[in-house]
């Protein structure tokens, strides 16, 4: 039993343990029992899914009271509400991807909850060595918060360019590397059938494959400024890897009620824009006012204050007849190989 108390990044082995037991489960729950069948989540599925794991995300944060402090609990929470903030930019994006595959809404559910498994994996590989390098070179974190500003900068002025999914070159790769069939074939990833060049039976991918990497591509991407934003929070890879994953089963599950509505929330990336330069800002600050570091209540107050403050103005901004300004363009062709 004493191997489950030898220290791992920082915190004791089976506290890392229980955390990936405890999403494994609910894994397990979710697709075995919630979503054994196919079918389409509906709008109360969807928020009752998304409560029920935010929720379990802040029961969690009592977790971290009671293993570690209140200072801790802070920060799990501030890092909680940023992941889960700046991922909404995510769900503009599997809609495109979604839309353009024309990927029925009932297998829609199976496509993200493979794509976690990769999210658990790929962020776990990047918080790993972003811990290790902020460990032993603490002045990575000024570059982190210089690369957030310039990021939140460079949005607030591209807050309206269009996601153009037909123009991606890893599409266009994946199509002239892979047999791609051209329509759905139910839930599968691939399918067996004659080669259209030679008449063999070959393996085909199909749409929702295609959609499974764009979607985790996608999520690699957003990582990029997500995971530094948490690291400028706190440099403990406990709270950022725990944080990180429950903000994100969480909001995969609000994405079927938030699909129908993404156009009530088109300026709330001005507000992510302003959040990622205030997240950047911090250590600065931090320095300035000769503190250790920016107060974790402060900072969970102030990102509230600029995220109630964008969605408030979105859906004020958006209120009456249906407004196109802010909403992705959803391409609803089926794709071709």
């Amino acid at each position: 039993m004493e191997i489950l108390f030898l220290l791992f990044l920082g915190k004791p082995l089976w506290m890392w343990l229980l955390f990936i037991m405890v999403v494994l489960a609910l894994l397990a729950f979710d697709l075995g029992v919630l979503h054994k069948d196919d079918h389409e989540i509906g709008v109360a599925e969807s928020l009752r899914m998304s409560a029920m794991y935010i929720l379990l995300g802040l029961s969690f944060a009592g977790f971290i009271w009671w293993q570690m402090d209140a200072t801790a609990t802070a920060q799990y929470l501030t890092a909680f509400v940023v992941e889960k903030t700046l991922a909404m930019d995510n769900i503009f994006v599997i809609a495109l991807i979604f839309g353009f595959f024309a990927i029925p809404r009932e297998y829609q559910h199976r496509v993200l909850f493979w794509g976690i498994l990769g999210v658990i994996l790929l962020r776990g590989i990047m918080i790993g060595l972003g811990a290790t390098i902020v460990d032993r070179y603490h002045w990575v974190l000024y570059i982190f918060a210089v690369f957030l500003i310039l990021t939140g900068i460079k949005m607030l002025f591209t807050a309206d360019k269009e996601h153009k999914i037909e123009e991606n070159g890893l599409v266009r790769f994946l199509k002239r590397r892979m047999h791609v069939t051209e329509r759905i074939h139910g839930h599968a990833f691939f399918v067996r059938q004659p080669s259209a060049a030679t008449g063999r039976i070959t393996r085909h991918a199909t749409p929702l494959f295609l959609a499974l990497v764009m979607i985790e591509i996608a999520d690699l991407v957003f990582a990029v400024d997500s995971v530094p934003a948490v690291f400028t929070i706190t440099t403990d890879p406990y709270i950022v890897y725990t944080s990180n994953i429950f903000a994100i089963l969480g909001l995969r599950a609000l994405y079927f009620a938030l699909a129908a509505i993404l156009h009530r929330f088109a300026y709330l990336k001005y507000a992510l824009s302003v959040l990622l330069v205030f997240i950047g800002s911090k250590i600065f600050i931090a320095d300035a006012m000769g503190w250790e570091k920016f107060p974790p209540a402060w900072s969970l107050g102030i990102t509230f204050a600029i995220l109630g403050a964008g969605v408030a103005f979105s859906l004020w901004k958006t209120a009456g007849p249906r407004s196109h300004g802010g909403q992705p363009r959803v391409k609803t062709t089926r794709a071709r190989p």
